[in-house]
């Protein structure tokens, strides 16, 4: 089934997540993705676990590694040997793109910095994602997702209260990271289109997660206030959040004072008593608005209320476990599923690309087909007959 970028190819030097993601969904678009690993273990993610599946006779893979590496070719190989060299460089003579996540400096001692690369083509777009950034004070720093995520502010304004920073649940700067990072690689494509040259996209950790900053950010930039954790409810925004009712708890969000007023008349409340007149009044007296409305919520179970809520007219939500979520028939509407056949655990279900197309009808284009994460070397084979290798590098499991 054709795709949006399908005839591109991706060489994939990146390991862990951020860079692996970014190809993951360059590769869900259609590009072919020739990810390059070190023949001793491969990717560090083939070893994060557990949950590990499988058995030792026919190979055990990390969940971990699943997740990131759908649609892609895996070929082992050392970038320091003669015959590492010569794949990559003939990989890059005919690639459209280059990822890595080296740390600032790796790429130049294997020999191929950016010059070397855009004299082999001029037209390849490299995206390189750094912890920190690759220059600047602190250019070329080591960085990992918890701390990325708690150096560039977002465990201040994520937890219980000022005083409980927590990180966030999934490696969300290294998936953001790869986000911008196959955002920047369109952006520049979209470029060549018109020059005929390839750039360079950069990114880092520390830049995704700022980027992400919204309105915690403009808070201290142009209003000097520092955002800090508040739990499960909105700081700028009330009543919106988490709010405990029998036997449970479901999530409201009054964004406007029209869905505020909604939510008093289901419930009997006084829209304009003192501390609930205005949203900013209620943003003040956050436990007032709290006792208000869990006292409210009080006799009716989550699936009751929600019936009550959707009466209403008042946008609100269950808190589903992540099983849940995969149960949901409305997951499974929005594509967000995909079977794939492993080449040694089988048929299995993955996550599903976040992107569907639709055509000027307004119908949607069939859904391409899935390739499951590769084992490593899976594709050496094939790739060194069409690179004129003539041997494996001594892969270890």
């Amino acid at each position: 089934m054709s795709a949006p970028l399908d005839g591109l190819i991706v060489v994939d030097l990146s390991r862990a997540l951020a860079g692996p993601h970014a190809t993951m969904m360059l590769g869900d678009l259609g590009a072919r993705i020739i990810k390059i690993e070190t023949p001793a273990g491969g990717d560090d993610t083939r070893g994060w676990g557990p949950p590990f599946v499988g058995d030792d006779e026919h190979g055990v893979e990390s969940t971990y590694f699943l997740s990131a590496n759908r649609n892609k070719e895996s070929i082992a190989l050392d970038l320091k040997s003669g015959e590492g060299h010569a794949a990559l460089e003939s990989l890059v003579r005919r690639a459209d793109v280059l990822v890595e996540n080296f740390r600032t400096g790796v790429l130049d001692r294997l020999g191929f910095g950016i010059p070397e690369l855009h004299r082999l083509n001029p037209r390849l777009v490299v995206l390189s994602i750094s912890g920190f950034g690759h220059d600047g004070p602190e250019g070329g720093r080591a960085g990992y997702d918890q701390i990325a995520q708690g150096e560039a502010g977002l465990m201040s304004v994520t937890g219980s209260g000022p005083g409980d920073p927590q990180r966030v649940g999934v490696p969300i700067a290294d998936i953001l990271a790869g986000m911008y990072g196959a955002y920047g690689v369109l952006a520049a494509l979209r470029e060549r289109d018109r020059t005929g040259v390839g750039t360079v996209v950069r990114t880092s950790l520390l830049a995704a997660v700022v980027g992400v900053h919204g309105f915690q950010g403009t808070a201290w930039t142009v209003a000097g206030e520092v955002g800090h954790a508040r739990g499960n409810h909105h700081p700028s925004i009330s009543p919106y959040g988490l709010f405990h009712c029998k036997d449970g708890a479901v999530q409201i969000s009054c964004g406007s004072e029209g869905l505020w007023r909604r939510l008093c008349t289901e419930f009997g409340l006084d829209p304009a008593a003192e501390g609930l007149r205005t949203n900013g009044d209620r943003v003040r007296h956050p436990d007032l608005v709290r006792k208000v409305v869990e006292d409210a919520f009080a006799t009716d179970e989550p699936d009751a209320l929600l019936v009550r809520l959707a009466r209403a007219g008042v946008p609100a939500g269950r808190l589903r476990s992540i099983d849940e979520v995969y149960a949901w028939d409305q997951t499974a509407s929005q594509g967000l599923l995909v079977d794939v056949e492993h080449a040694t655990l089988g048929r299995l279900t993955l996550p599903g690309p976040p992107l569907r197309f639709f055509d000027g009808d307004d119908r949607e284009r069939p859904r391409r087909s899935h390739s499951a994460p590769p084992t490593l070397d899976q594709h050496g084979p094939a790739l060194r007959a069409e690179l004129g290798l003539d041997r494996p590098e001594g892969v270890q499991p």
